[in-house]
């Protein structure tokens, strides 16, 4: 039988319109709020909300993980370079967009890191895209968390590669999947420390699995750098995989260091490689010099004051001890990360506006944003906070708490 089209006839995707008349250009994006609906019957509606200068809220629900961001070094820092660089990098780094500070802080961090050279983005975002496009493409096999960070999907979609994703901190699954592959080359992706409920990936493991089936081992320190091993040095320190000839990795300067920006470190050679190659890099416009100069004060901060790392892990520990003993379901941190489990996503939308009134601010994680759809509070620990600070958090999440009987009402955050 031979295909035919099937025209739409609900008025929810299609506006009547006369036989031969031209289509309605008021129609075209209907489609959209039908979406919107669906999306707010399943307690999903997403809203930016903008917060003053100066908060009054205990916030848990920055990536600020070293209270950095308002340090008088680092926003002088951040002005200082603004002052002398200007506002904007002015264009890409291959064309005018690299500074004499770019490379300073490329510099640093690389050393800091023990990574053999860096390379900074305008984001941890285009960072991954970059290293899983640039690094991988037809032919490679890509073997990724099934819980990765949405940046590294989508790095695996674009870099054309075959990707196999595996369980979730599963070496085991990593090794069959190497074992499985015809030739070729092949790239193990994870990230360090899952951001949902700051749980630590078996780096060492993951690394012999590679190492036994030649595979290159690429890592998103997005969540460790600042925070995991000796004065923050970031997990591939804490594993003794720094400066791995085979191992990669990727860092935000928007967590630990207060700032904005991403960087790509890894061998001399794959930096070169990721300068001529990767589109993220060759096409965009450079992180703009204020950034640059706040993570560049931050990270000199932080090599001088390195116990704000452990205190940031301590943090996070009583942040979870504090709520498990209080009743609730709370991770058990690797790093600074710390999640709270919802019954529904209306619940923790609901949750998450009582903390908020009771004045304390959590992040609110519902699907598509949790890999296993469980709705969850995220608490990130900050190296800042006074031990009176962290009772208010557990006392007010755990007060806030929604009743096992209580009804949950569709609402929007």
């Amino acid at each position: 039988m031979a295909n035919r089209t099937v025209q739409p006839t609900s008025p929810e995707s299609h506006r009547a319109r006369p036989e031969g008349a031209a289509p309605d250009p008021a129609a075209v994006f209907d489609w959209v709020d039908r979406r919107a609906e669906l999306r707010a019957r399943a307690g999903l509606t997403r809203r930016p909300r903008p917060r003053p200068a100066v908060d009054p809220l205990l916030d848990l629900a920055s990536n600020d993980y070293l209270g950095l961001v308002r340090h008088p070094r680092v926003v002088r820092a951040a002005a200082d370079a603004a002052l002398r660089w200007g506002a904007g990098a002015t264009g890409s780094r291959l064309v005018t967009g690299t500074t004499e500070l770019h490379t300073e802080l490329e510099e640093e961090l690389a050393a800091f890191c023990g990574a053999e050279a860096a390379l900074v983005f305008s984001s941890g975002y285009a960072a991954n895209l970059a290293a899983l496009t640039a690094l991988t493409g037809p032919g490679t096999l890509i073997v990724a968390d099934a819980y990765n960070h949405a940046s590294l999907i989508d790095g695996c979609r674009l870099s054309r590669a075959e990707v196999a994703p595996v369980g979730h901190r599963d070496p085991d699954a990593v090794r069959a999947a190497l074992a499985g592959r015809d030739g070729g080359r092949a790239l193990v992706v994870t990230d360090s420390v899952f951001s949902v409920d700051g749980d630590a990936a078996p780096l060492a493991e993951l690394a012999g699995a590679c190492r036994a089936h030649g595979a290159a081992l690429l890592v998103d320190d997005a969540h460790g750098l600042g925070v995991v091993g000796d004065g923050g040095a970031g997990a591939l320190a804490a594993a003794g995989l720094a400066g791995s000839p085979d191992v990669v990795a990727t860092v935000t300067l928007s967590k630990s260091l207060g700032s904005q920006g991403g960087a790509v470190l890894g061998p001399r050679r794959v930096v070169r490689h990721l300068v001529e190659t990767a589109r993220t890099f060759i096409f965009d416009t450079g992180l703009a010099p204020a950034s640059v100069g706040a993570a560049l004060g931050a990270l000199r901060l932080l090599r001088e004051e390195p116990e704000r790392a452990a205190r940031a892990r301590e943090v996070a520990r009583r942040l979870s001890a504090g709520l498990t003993a209080a009743g609730l379901e709370a991770s058990v941190p690797d790093a600074a990360v710390v999640s709270v489990r919802a019954p529904s996503p209306e619940a923790a939308v609901a949750w998450a506006r009582a903390c908020r009134e009771a004045g304390v601010a959590v992040g609110c994680f519902r699907p598509p944003s949790v890999p296993d759809r469980f709705s969850r509070l995220r608490l990130t620990a900050r190296g800042d906070l006074t031990d009176a600070r962290i009772e208010q958090a557990v006392a007010v999440v755990a007060r806030c708490a929604p009743r096992a009987d209580a009804p949950h009402p569709v609402a929007g955050n």
